[in-house]
């Protein structure tokens, strides 16, 4: 393990002059708090630093808002981004008065489901691995008023811009609609960017091993190895920040939303996961598609609570728009080997080490540390109870008619759907205390304020349809 003496000479040896507090809010924004190196001592990297925890939306009232920032000394790396030499930590939050983890801390509950799974005997190791897609865009405004609700985006990779007269000459060569799937240069544009997003994410320490663009123009994607469920929480909030920092760095920018576009593919982030125990893998097996019992149990988990779980994969009102049929949209609760329609298919390997289950539905404007856990207790639900997947589903899902397709269950259709799903589904997640329901009632509250922001908010397109009327 790491120790404090290590983090103190990992400081000196490298002149660290600031040491950056990261933590993640209900809703997986990351924050931080910078303490200057002077004051980093035994002390603070062992108990952590008083904040305000009643600034954090979700979290404690104004009359309870002390809380605790204590590092996890394990996950020091150096930012490449600050002008200063700045080592960023993860922090876990714990209670000021107790000493206690904060039930609504979203990084102790992917610790207590990593934990569960240890202690139910089922596995000793949970392996997840997101594949998060972004849009990349040079220009972007948006504007909501009383009187004005607009917004416009702008790439150069735009099939809306072949007929733009640029200053130094279009210069035509763009992918279509749907189609940047995968084009060489210089139809794919972003080459060197995402080359650039590899580099710094590795300064990051992550564990890269591709990058392509993705099926509409100006979305991406970057490989990202498989790891322990809590590493991948940490890892999925780097990677978004050097994104961010890094399209910032080339006068772009980078969005998670997941359906920014109209009329394209939206972004998702399929989801592989297994469990382990003893070094070997519980999800192999001579059963469909190669898998085990267990495997099949965890997929009847997942498609029993799919609906609950979208309250934490995709948890924003934008994240329904990218959840309708067609555009790749994985809306149907169904498994298969085949099948990238479904919403858990089975990702084709040689190996028993690469069988895996990889869910589609969710995607990046999740709290990655909710998401991951929420999926895991899905699973380990199917599994404690065995429940049954049903027959796979290796046929084309968009060709059913739509009688055949209101038989199979789907997804919710929007974001008050899920929240009214989670708060009648929620005894999965209360499994050995690794949700709590204080924490469900108040991550469906906070969820709630963007809920009602989008219903009370009239549309551009209800003027275009209905101001005649």
């Amino acid at each position: 393990m790491t120790t404090v003496n290590d983090v103190l000479k990992k400081i000196r040896d490298n002149g660290v002059k600031y040491l950056d507090l990261r933590f993640t809010d209900p809703r997986g924004k990351l924050q931080h708090l910078t303490m200057d190196c002077s004051v980093v001592d035994e002390s603070l990297l062992n108990e952590g630093v008083f904040f305000d925890g009643s600034s954090i939306a979700g979290w404690k009232a104004i009359n309870e808002s002390d809380m605790v920032l204590r590092p996890d000394l394990s996950t020091t790396v150096m930012d490449p981004f600050t002008a200063q030499p700045t080592m960023m930590v993860f922090c876990d939050i714990l209670d000021a008065i107790t000493k206690e983890s904060y039930e609504r801390d979203p990084r102790s509950t992917a610790r207590k489901a990593e934990e569960f799974v240890k202690s139910s005997g089922v596995g000793d190791t949970v392996y997840i691995g997101p594949e998060a897609e972004f849009f990349v865009f040079d220009d972007v405004k948006f504007q909501v008023d009383m009187n004005k609700s607009m917004f416009e985006i702008d790439s150069t990779e735009g099939p809306y811009n072949s007929g733009k007269n640029y200053e130094s000459g279009n210069l035509a060569h763009r992918p279509g609609i749907k189609g940047g799937y995968f084009p060489v240069p210089p139809v794919d544009s972003a080459q060197d960017l995402r080359t650039e997003f590899l580099e710094e994410l590795k300064n990051l320490g992550l564990k890269m091993e591709k990058h392509h663009h993705e099926v509409a123009p100006s979305q991406h994607e970057l490989g990202l190895l498989f790891d322990t469920l809590l590493k991948q929480g940490d890892a999925m909030q780097l990677y978004k920040y050097g994104v961010h920092m890094v399209a910032n760095a080339f006068g772009k920018t980078a969005t998670f939303m997941p359906k920014p576009v109209k009329g394209d593919n939206g972004t998702g982030m399929h989801t592989h996961q297994s469990i382990w125990k003893n070094g070997e893998p519980l999800f192999a097996g001579d059963k469909y598609a190669g898998l085990s019992d267990m495997a099949l149990n965890y997929i009847g988990g997942i498609i029993k609570h799919g609906k609950a779980l979208n309250a934490f994969t995709n948890a924003s009102t934008n994240s329904y728009k990218r959840l309708i049929p067609g555009f790749e949209a994985p809306v149907i609760l169904v498994y298969s080997a085949r099948n990238r329609s479904a919403s858990c298919r089975i990702p084709v390997s040689d190996s028993p080490k690469g069988k895996r289950v990889e869910v589609r539905f969710p995607d990046p404007s999740a709290n990655p540390y909710l998401a991951f856990s929420a999926m895991l207790m899905a699973g380990m639900d199917g599994i404690k109870n065995k429940i049954d997947p049903g027959k796979a589903a290796d046929e084309d899902l968009y060709e059913l008619s739509d009688a055949e397709i209101k038989k199979l269950p789907t997804v919710c259709g929007s974001l008050r759907e899920a929240l009214d799903s989670v708060d009648g589904d929620r005894d999965f997640l209360t499994e050995g205390g690794v949700f709590t329901n204080d924490q469900i009632d108040g991550y469906i509250e906070l969820k709630m304020e963007e809920v009602y922001d989008l219903e009370h908010s009239p549309h551009p397109i209800e003027f275009k349809n209905y101001f005649s009327v």
